[in-house]
């Protein structure tokens, strides 16, 4: 599956883009000024996706590639 396909499945299933995950995860401490806080690990990040959104593993983890600076095309 391409990035850009978890991106898509990610905003059917919650109906949430990259833009507002980065919101909520600037809310929750995870970000700051859009940038990803050096001391959050993945795993933290994962679990908050996967505990809130009922994400998959590897749908958390393209938001979390967002989160680090990659770009849905």
């Amino acid at each position: 599956m391409s990035f850009q396909a978890y991106i898509d499945n990610i905003k059917k299933k919650t109906g949430k883009t990259p833009d507002d995950f980065k919101k909520l995860a600037e809310k929750k401490g995870f970000l700051n000024g859009g940038e990803l806080v050096k001391t959050v690990k993945a795993t933290e990040v994962v679990n908050w996706l996967k505990e809130e959104f009922e994400l998959g593993h590897g749908h958390a983890m393209a938001i979390y590639t967002v989160f680090k600076g990659q770009k849905p095309e």
